[in-house]
């Protein structure tokens, strides 16, 4: 086995292992995931791997995903990075204030997640989800506070707009606030659309890409689109039933079979490794979440290999997605209003 390295996150001196564990399957609260017992093992084998950088939320598996890394992080806390996040909660609460980006669910969430994970100290708090609500320069104010109270390190934001997360980091840096410095999103070869704005807005802002859904919910490994009697979170026959109706889809599906059998590796692994071979646009940590440690060994297993340039590529064109304007207008190439510019040949982007 190839051993685990480490970057620093982001525009900060935290070190992090190059692949994260997700926590998001750790209790079965939820219909579905890992049993404290399973749990365990996944957790342990990430740590005698190299892993030391764990992901959870505040609401996955209602608390249950806190509570078992609490335990989990007994007599080794400070050999880990924890990071946790805040924004949702139960779809049946009652209580107005007991989700959203306010302030109160913020100190409320906090408090709460570090009890569970019996520690006093977050390493990263994620911003989970943004609310359409909160006025930014509260939830920066908050942010900044509870960095300041020693509770959290360092902040970063997920599932958010980029124009949001560069409005919220600019102001961050005018008032000498702390600055988001992870990005999380879904991102794989079925998903490409934030590389048309959040992967350029967190390379710009230095921010590290934190990509979850590289499996793409399981579709990339044909367990929805072939008969396989491997459990599924979704649906089989109605997510069947979509594929089949998306062309692009069943190409992915079928290129990433067929470099898995090229190189004599999973199909989760061609997938993981195109998200985390994808550098140059951002630096990037993919998230990897596993029903059983069998999946996350297999998983972790992409330290060791890497795909070839003619392969990237294959997977690169058979999963293109349209960059739109303004990228292909800037680019020197696109179609507006019926007119195609080109402002590399033409520069005062006269109609040709």
């Amino acid at each position: 086995m190839a051993e685990m390295r480490y970057k620093l996150l982001g525009k900060s001196g935290l070190r992090v292992s190059e692949l994260c564990l997700g926590t998001m399957t750790f209790g079965e609260t939820w219909g579905w995931g890992a049993s404290q017992d399973e749990s365990r093992k996944q957790f342990d084998l990430f740590a005698e791997r190299g892993g030391n950088f764990i992901d959870t939320s505040v609401n996955y598996t209602d608390g249950t995903s806190e509570e078992f890394l609490g335990d989990f992080l007994g007599g080794q806390r400070d050999r880990f990075v924890v990071a946790t996040k805040y924004t949702l909660t139960k779809p049946d609460s009652r209580d107005p204030n007991s989700g959203g980006n306010s302030r109160k669910n913020m100190r409320q969430s906090v408090e709460r997640s570090l009890r569970r994970l019996q520690t006093d100290n977050i390493d990263i708090l994620y911003l989970h989800m943004w609310d359409h609500m909160t006025p930014l320069e509260e939830i920066m104010r908050g942010l900044d506070d509870v960095v300041s109270s020693g509770k959290v390190s360092y902040i970063a934001v997920s599932d958010t707009p980029a124009y949001i997360v560069s409005a919220a980091n600019m102001l961050s840096e005018l008032r000498g606030w702390a600055n988001f410095i992870g990005l999380q999103i879904p991102y794989s070869l079925n998903a490409r659309t934030p590389e048309r704005d959040l992967l350029p807005m967190a390379k710009y802002w230095e921010m590290t890409l934190l990509p979850w859904g590289l499996l793409g919910g399981g579709v990339l490994t044909g367990k929805y689109s072939e008969e396989t009697s491997e459990p599924t979170r979704y649906n089989r026959a109605e997510t069947a039933e979509r594929i089949q109706k998306r062309e692009q889809t069943l190409r992915i599906i079928e290129e990433v079979r067929l470099i898995a059998e090229e190189v004599g590796r999973s199909r989760a692994q061609v997938a993981i490794q195109w998200v985390r071979q994808q550098q140059d646009k951002v630096q990037t940590i993919p998230i990897l979440g596993a029903r059983t440690t069998e999946q996350l060994a297999d998983n972790l297993a992409v330290v060791d290999w890497a795909l070839s340039d003619e392969q990237l590529k294959r997977l690169d064109e058979v999963s293109a997605i349209s960059m739109d304007f303004p990228h292909g207008f800037l680019d020197g190439n696109a179609y507006v209003y019926g007119a195609t510019f080109n402002l590399i040949d033409n520069p005062r982007g006269r109609r040709r």
